[in-house]
């Protein structure tokens, strides 16, 4: 991989424990990860990301909802902090709010997510639950671009994982998580690298680049 010196500026929205983020940060601090995590904002004042975040010494906001009278007008809020300090692109890591179609349109193409199943099954919340109720056999996790629906957009990245036995809903979602944590810092690296682009809103990789050497990273096995 190339090293590239100017790093793209990314912020990462939170609203929980900021385990997916940790992994982005991690990543991050490779000298040929093309991104930089510039802000963390949080909708919720008792986010453990928050702790996480300051303890990698990135700056971090909390921007609550209720001080706003609609949800344009917060995600409005949270744009202008973000153009101001000149993000490039956003990770929603465990962000709990949908976004509005207005914020959307400001960063078409600039917003990814994570999702804990092989989309397009399964959208929305309670999806280890829905998954062990089913009885399949395969689960996992995506990363895709951020689209005006729910859980929709272009794929970037997915990868399998077993759904076992005796799998409850705790165990099953650990097993999932801890993949997350591998594809996610790939999907970003992957965009702000520019080593992806969309074809009929379909992701095109541009190169080869193995998903088993990014791995390799000595920050990624921490």
């Amino acid at each position: 991989m190339v090293i590239k010196k100017n790093k793209a500026n990314v912020a990462i929205l939170i609203s929980g424990n900021g385990s997916n983020m940790e992994a982005i940060i991690k990543a991050s601090k490779a000298p040929d990860y093309p991104a930089k995590i510039a802000i963390v904002i949080s909708d919720k004042e008792d986010a453990g990301g928050i702790t996480i975040a300051k303890k990698y010494k990135i700056r971090t906001l909390i921007i609550l909802k209720d001080k706003y009278n609609s949800r344009i007008d917060y995600d409005l809020a949270i744009s202008k902090i973000l153009s101001k300090e000149k993000i490039e692109y956003i990770c929603a890591a465990g962000f709990m709010r949908i976004l509005s179609e207005e914020f959307i349109d400001v960063w078409w193409n600039r917003i990814i997510n994570i999702h804990p199943s092989l989309l397009p099954s399964y959208k929305g919340l309670n999806t280890h639950q829905r998954v062990l109720k089913d009885k399949i056999k395969v689960t996992g996790c995506s990363v895709h671009i951020v689209r005006k629906e729910l859980d929709e957009g272009p794929i970037i990245i997915q990868a399998k994982v077993p759904v076992k036995k005796n799998d409850t809903e705790e165990i099953l979602s650990a097993r999932v998580l801890k993949m997350e944590h591998k594809i996610y810092p790939y999907a970003l690296m992957l965009l702000a690298g520019q080593k992806i682009y969309l074809e009929n809103n379909t992701v095109i990789h541009k190169d080869k680049l193995s998903f088993d050497n990014f791995l390799i990273s000595p920050l990624l096995k921490k």
